[in-house]
């Protein structure tokens, strides 16, 4: 399990640690907490910020746990209820499935206002945003859904072949089971019930395990999910790593997760015991490549988009950092720096159009990132920070060292390094240097750089030209690939992902040759060759009797 830090208790302004219900575990960007109570006298904090760890605090005195309300009995009792649910084949129906979906795309519509206010209160986003990238992503999933199920439950015919006829075959998608959905805090809302809204869909019971460092969107999931949905197979539990560790304990039949890689990793072990598949979505530093031959204005804006008007940088499939020309670099970040203050305002720490930083931790994680001796002297535009507000103004950095900390982990935040080369195509053995990102960018308009980058840059998925909106293509998988994740959702990916494609082969008691059995004489070993040969003549030889002992 994660190392516990206590930077989540300190004041970004103050030395003053505060009384709380949870400590964060260290890991990747979005990863658990513990809901524990602790008792802390003293805490000592450094400087720096380890790479590794991210906070080297250190709790001097003993802490007194308290027993989590839910722990692994309670989670197996809780999972061999739903296993019943869905054995009886409720969930099965094609009937439930539409009543679930339908009370989904209810609740939202009713419960517009509140999931704002809480999406607010966890992230400051604004009213807007949080409708755009939240809401509607719920909502035109739902809508998919309902259009498209009758669909994709249908049985799909397959091919067969003269080995088998008289037959015919088909694929069915059946229900995995009972399944674990673990969701992140950038997105709490569209990102915990977009996989939910696949997995009743495609007929299972489900557990969603919400993350409580959205604690208002955590919460309201609960409340509105216990109202609307049916308890009997969708349930939410709340909590954080010890809670987590009793649902990873169990035996599950799918496990979907999203979060960082070092806790994908966690889940994945915890998988493994038991032979249960998973879907990671995870993340990575997601590159992109802007060539001079652009129009500059609309290039800077679709960036900017994807940068900062994106949750503030907090976003896995945001642009992590920028791969230029050096003499093209001074033009880009003029276009950038315009364009922020278009849409921000001169002063960007002034602006209500920005989600702020979720938390302290992650502020501090941010800091330590800017600060950095080799790094600090790199920006060129922003920098500013306010940690009273949990705010850093968008910031730009010119040429940082690629060993430094910003171009190794993943960012998660408003701060945008741009890289030069000296001819674009440079820029993809830089990319491919580093685990594959989650998403890659590419802003050209010549189409030979454009083949070569599909064709040469690894990655889960790409847009050439914009950033963000590939997601918003229902017909196209969302996933990571390597460190970025495992498998893929959206749209009927979505169903897909906590489906099982059965083959089912059909054929009637006629048609049964006596070639298939013992003993294989010689004409038999003739006649079964020549019907596996693919050879027309010889095929219709052997159907004919031709060939004899």
């Amino acid at each position: 399990m994660p190392i516990v830090s206590a930077a989540l208790f300190k004041h970004p302004t103050t030395t003053r640690c505060f009384r709380s219900t949870s400590i964060v575990g260290v890991g990747l960007l979005r990863t658990f907490t513990y809901r524990h109570t602790y008792k802390i006298n003293q805490v000592s904090f450094s400087n720096s910020i380890p790479s590794s760890y991210y906070c080297c605090a250190t709790l001097s005195t003993t802490m007194e746990e308290v027993k989590p309300a839910f722990d692994t009995d309670e989670a197996a009792v809780l999972v061999n209820r739903l296993r019943k649910t869905f054995n009886s084949g409720k969930t099965k129906s094609y009937e439930w499935r539409i009543s679930q979906l339908e009370s989904i795309s209810k609740m939202v519509d009713e419960k517009e206002k509140q999931i704002i206010k809480a999406l607010h209160e966890d992230l400051s986003k604004p009213e807007l945003e949080a409708y755009l990238s939240e809401i509607l992503m719920v909502k035109s999933s739902c809508t998919l859904a309902l259009k498209e199920l009758k669909q994709w439950m249908m049985p799909k015919k397959a091919e067969t072949s003269l080995a088998t006829y008289p037959s015919s075959a088909e694929i069915v998608s059946e229900p995995l089971g009972v399944v674990l959905v673990i969701s992140t805090w950038n997105y709490p809302f569209s990102l915990s019930l977009e996989p939910v809204i696949g997995a009743i869909a495609a007929g299972n019971a489900v557990v969603l395990k919400p993350s409580e460092i959205a604690p208002a969107t955590s919460s309201l999931l609960s409340r509105l999910l216990g109202e609307y949905m049916d308890q009997s197979a969708i349930i939410v539990v709340e909590g954080a790593v010890a809670e987590t560790s009793a649902l990873l304990e169990q035996k599950w039949d799918k496990i979907f997760f999203t979060g960082g890689a070092r806790v994908g990793r966690i889940v994945m072990a915890a998988a493994a015991k038991n032979l249960t598949p998973v879907t990671l979505e995870l993340g990575g530093k997601c590159p992109a490549i802007v060539d001079s031959n652009v129009n500059l204005q609309i290039a800077s804006r679709r960036i900017v988009a994807g940068k900062w008007v994106c949750n503030n940088g907090q976003a896995c499939i945001g642009v992590d950092y920028i791969i230029t020309t050096k003499e093209f670099a001074p033009k880009l970040i003029e276009a950038l720096v315009s364009v922020v203050e278009e849409i921000f305002g001169k002063d960007p720490m002034e602006s209500k159009e920005r989600s702020r930083i979720i938390n302290s931790f992650h502020f501090l994680r941010l800091v330590n990132l800017l600060d950095e001796d080799k790094v600090s002297n790199k920006i060129v535009y922003g920098g500013q920070r306010d940690g009273s507000q949990l705010q850093i103004a968008p910031t730009i950095l010119l040429d940082v060292p690629e060993d430094s900390l910003i171009m190794q982990e993943e960012i998660f935040g408003p701060l945008l390094p741009i890289m030069t080369v000296e001819r674009l195509e440079d820029g993809f053995a830089m990319i491919n240097r580093k685990p594959k990102p989650l998403a890659a960018y590419l802003f050209s308009d010549d189409e030979h750089i454009k083949r070569e980058f599909v064709q040469n840059v690894y990655a889960g998925g790409m847009a050439i030209n914009d950033t963000i909106l590939q997601v918003t293509v229902t017909s196209l998988p969302f996933g990571g690939v390597g460190e970025s994740g495992m498998g893929s959702y959206h749209g009927k990916f979505s169903f897909d992902a906590f489906s099982h494609k059965k083959a089912v082969l059909y054929r009637s008691f006629a048609g049964d040759s006596p070639t298939r059995y013992p003993p294989y004489t010689p004409g038999k070993q003739k006649q079964i060759k020549a019907l596996l040969s693919g050879n027309i003549f010889k095929i219709i030889l052997a159907l004919l009797g031709w060939f004899k002992d």
